[in-house]
């Protein structure tokens, strides 16, 4: 089974399937094809198996699947979703998949839709973990990449583009076996030394400076500058683990750290910025800032490339870069999301 650089994992099989035993034939298979053909890819190059080598009742795979009052489980594993768990009967699909990945080792194995992300992910969160290079426990070491199944896409028209765009994302990840991460270097907790060293050394000669506010109670809580594309610095205003919740200590420092942001904003360098008129008023209302020589915005950037793509900052960050899927690791409740990072 060794060879193939692509493995893909569907969930489930369909009426055709079932009868040839071989997976993503009929109306999926052929949808895949489509998939495929339109991210550069094609059948030949991938590896083809599914998570469970069976056709499920009425051909909705969550039917593998029973609430604890409903029968058999097995409870050594997630949940698909609450409350819903593998029915004891089919957990050796699990174990065979497994071990068939496994032996076969591919460089990127590439989990298409809900189910298979849970058999394999342990997460049937799609939606917020697709288009991100990763590993799994279940895997150790193997590099995988979730996006939308043939099935998902046949339902939903509307995310056949992103499909499309994380297969494209596989093609390139499938060139090598390793998770290679952005090499970043980002200034945390700095000092107003460090701020000013960082003013001087870095954004001071910097033609493209990116900057990003974060905000809650109608207030800044940290501001962050790039200098480049591996270089960053975060300057917090609020600060939980400290009294009263000032990062400051003393009124004058923040005077002066703000004073900072003025000249941060006031460098040559053209500026660039994610739905940067939301920062822009942020700054210009509560603060008496602006930007000097404002000249991007990667929201706007993206959608004049993929007008019906969505715009969040962690779907732009799915599809150009190989950063984890930091959304579902973020800390809830203290911090309010800005307008374009809400799903």
């Amino acid at each position: 089974m060794s060879g193939y650089k692509i493995a893909l994992v569907g969930e489930c099989y369909g009426e055709e399937d079932a009868q040839y035993n071989k997976s993503f034939l009929g109306k999926s298979g052929a949808q895949l094809n489509e998939l495929l053909g339109d991210a550069g890819l094609s059948r030949a190059e991938c590896y083809l198996t599914s998570v469970f080598k069976e056709r499920p009742r009425g051909d909705d795979p969550e039917n593998f699947f029973c609430k604890r009052t409903e029968g058999s489980v097995d409870l050594s594993r997630k949940a698909l979703r609450k409350g819903l768990y593998l029915r004891s009967e089919y957990t050796w699909h699990i174990d065979a998949l497994l071990d068939e990945l496994t032996q076969l080792r591919p460089n990127l194995v590439v989990v298409l839709g809900s189910v298979s992300a849970w058999a394999i992910m342990g997460s049937a969160s799609i939606s917020k973990i697709r288009g991100t290079c990763t590993t799994s426990d279940l895997l150790p070491g193997q590099k995988l990449l979730a996006t939308f199944s043939p099935r998902e896409v046949l339902r939903q028209y509307d995310i056949r583009y992103v499909t499309i765009l994380d297969l494209q994302k596989a093609f390139r990840e499938a060139a090598t076996p390793e998770l290679i991460r952005p090499l970043r270097e980002i200034w945390m907790d700095p000092n107003l030394e460090d701020m000013e060293r960082f003013l001087e050394e870095h954004l001071a000669p910097s033609p493209l400076i990116g900057f990003d506010i974060e905000t809650a109670f109608k207030q800044i809580t940290c501001i962050g500058f790039a200098s480049s594309a591996s270089r960053a610095i975060v300057v917090p205003f609020l600060d939980y683990r400290k009294p009263g919740g000032h990062y400051w200590s003393t009124l004058e420092d923040e005077l002066k750290a703000w004073d900072w942001v003025r000249r941060a904003l006031g460098t040559a360098g053209e500026k660039v910025g994610q739905n940067t008129l939301y920062d822009i008023q942020y700054l210009w209302r509560l603060y008496g800032m602006a930007p000097r020589n404002y000249k991007h915005d990667t929201m706007l950037l993206h959608h004049s490339l993929l007008p019906e793509a969505q715009k969040s900052l962690g779907f732009l960050g799915s599809v150009y870069t190989n950063e984890i899927a930091w959304k579902p690791n973020r800390p809830r409740g203290k911090h309010q999301e800005k307008p374009e990072d809400q799903e």
